[in-house]
């Protein structure tokens, strides 16, 4: 009997997962017993994704940045990267604006409801405001400063700190560039058994990604606010997933004009990593599991993906930014704002810029919302009226996060002429052949 390809057994997890939290919620029990005996299960399966992330990223970057064997060809990928990075995260941010002006969902907010969203969610609003505060009053410098560690085991330590490992490991392999290369032969075949051993990990940890996203779904359905706050949000969340979607149609687009790859070959081939990104809300959690699918199954050149996936996971958040714009206008509607389109420029620009200081990890993006917010006028304490839905549209985004970096490494690699055929021919045999 053939084995049930990956992304169908993700797609069967949250699908039972949801079902067993909507039967356990009939029970006066069941909600205790998720959230003691079904949550801790997707958890630790969000940790071990967790763990192997700064190995993977020292050991891929590393090894890609060294095998260029040219600084050239570094700094021509590495812009091609960025300049397209930034293109897509721009094109994001207009679509939400876009969207939000069009449909107007903060308008078909009550004053009432207002009240009670602001006072449910105040001491959360208050969180992320203060730490806002922190970042806004750093200097303007201060994001440069933070990118170079002092210690790059206490930077590895924390994944919050991808800049700083990403640098480390852009460094290390520029210094293997430049030694004799019967020197650094030894350290380059080390990061290359290392690669290969953290590659070998997430084949063994994506066996358990079923039960995870099982564990993860169940525990959301069980903690989420009443119908009321959801109906009332009904048409913001509308604005965001209708813009996230778009954003989808605008990689798939991309993807089709510079490789001449069509949509299906893109979204089968990346698939699972957008299971895994939507049930993680975590684009570093998910970034071994995107390295693999880009690599071996969109054909993807290794130098690329070590380079170009990392760095996105970290700096492209097209989604959070997209999202950003949406809920800042969606904000100043329910406020009886009208904002100006210098105003709305301006939101472009701070959430362009906002998007690439979210760490990848769930939740970032709201700390962002609030500089955003503050650049336009807005008043931060409405970023309480979002909260009730903030995390499925967190699930939601991140999905667009993965989608985008793997959209623009299939689009540098074709600059530079990495993209070859996929490793594995049949989609769907995921894991299969492998492990046979």
């Amino acid at each position: 009997m053939k084995k049930l390809a990956l992304h169908w057994q993700i797609i069967l997890g949250m699908v039972l997962g949801v079902a067993f939290a909507l039967l356990m919620s009939k029970f006066e029990f069941g909600s205790q017993i998720i959230t003691d005996w079904v949550k801790p299960f997707g958890t630790i399966f969000i940790n071990l994704l967790k763990l192997i992330a700064v190995p993977l990223i020292l050991a891929s970057l590393i090894k890609g940045v060294s095998d260029l064997k040219d600084i050239s060809k570094l700094s021509k990928m590495g812009g091609r990267t960025i300049g397209i990075y930034i293109f897509t995260t721009l094109i994001a941010v207009s679509i939400g604006l876009a969207v939000v002006n069009i449909v107007k969902p903060g308008k078909s907010i009550s004053p009432e409801t207002r009240t009670e969203l602001v006072e449910s969610y105040k001491a959360d609003a208050d969180g992320k405001i203060a730490d806002a505060e922190k970042q806004k009053n750093a200097g303007p410098l201060q994001a440069l400063e933070d990118l170079v560690p002092s210690n790059i085991f206490k930077a590895a330590s924390d994944n919050g700190n991808m800049l700083q490992v990403i640098f480390f490991a852009i460094l290390f392999g520029l210094g293997l560039i430049l030694i004799p290369e019967e020197k650094s032969e030894p350290v380059k075949q080390f990061f290359d058994s290392f690669n290969e051993v953290i590659l070998k990990l997430i084949d063994l940890i994506m066996l358990a990604a079923p039960y995870g996203v099982f564990a993860l779904l169940a525990a959301l359905v069980v903690e989420a606010p009443s119908a009321d706050l959801f109906k009332a949000l009904g048409w913001y969340a509308f604005c965001v997933v209708l813009g996230l979607a778009l954003m989808m149609a605008v990689y798939a687009l991309l993807v089709f004009i510079v490789t001449k790859r069509t949509p299906k070959f893109f979204f089968n081939g990346i698939a699972p990593a957008q299971l895994l990104g939507f049930s993680t809300s975590s684009s570093a959690a998910t970034l071994p599991v995107t390295m693999e699918r880009v690599e071996e199954h969109l054909g993807v050149d290794e130098e690329v993906t070590s380079f170009v996936l990392p760095i996105g996971a970290t700096i492209n958040m097209d989604g959070t930014s997209l999202y950003q714009a949406v809920a800042a206008v969606f904000i100043a509607q329910a406020f009886g704002m009208d904002l100006s389109f210098g105003v709305q420029l301006g939101i472009i620009a701070t959430a362009t810029l906002a998007s690439i200081g979210s760490a990848a990890v769930p939740g970032a993006g709201m700390v962002m919302l609030v500089i955003v917010l503050a650049q336009a006028g807005i008043p931060e304490a409405g970023l309480a009226l979002i909260f009730a839905v903030d995390r499925p549209l967190d699930m939601c985004r991140t999905t667009v996060n993965i989608t985008g970096d793997a959209a623009v490494s299939m689009m540098v690699a074709k600059s530079v002429d990495k993209l070859g055929e996929p490793e594995v021919k049949n989609w769907d045999d995921n894991y299969t052949k492998k492990n046979e």
